[in-house]
């Protein structure tokens, strides 16, 4: 991790994704992240604007998945995506795409939606 990155990272996931991530104690997410080979990741001024792009009309629940980059170790990238937002994507060690272990986690909430917008008391935080 970069000098002046954050202590936390942020995992919008589905109650699915969340409840295998419980059970098995680690998941490889979505096909999303299935298919690009990595786990797909956010700071925290950035959940809102993906909530907004991604997952306005999601008709499951999600919950924010509160991440201690500590855990993630070298295999937590920051890379630009849209040519001047950096965001962070969990590879893995080697960057071998490993699945998020549930021992990173170390808040989750159910987001919920008014008026087109998500929130949570950790989303409060970021406003």
């Amino acid at each position: 991790m970069a000098a002046g990155e954050d202590e936390y990272v942020y995992r919008i996931s589905t109650a699915k994704e969340w409840e295998e991530l419980q059970s098995s104690g680690s998941s490889f997410c979505g096909e999303l992240d299935k298919t690009s080979g990595f786990i797909h990741l956010s700071k925290l001024n950035q959940v809102q604007l993906t909530l907004q792009n991604f997952f306005l009309n999601t008709k499951v629940d999600l919950y924010l998945l509160q991440v201690d980059t500590k855990k993630l170790g070298k295999g937590l990238i920051y890379e630009v995506v849209d040519g001047s937002n950096s965001f962070p994507h969990f590879y893995g060690p080697s960057r071998s795409f490993s699945p998020l272990p549930l021992d990173a986690v170390t808040r989750a909430e159910k987001l919920s939606l008014s008026d087109g917008r998500f929130s949570c008391s950790m989303l409060e935080s970021a406003a």
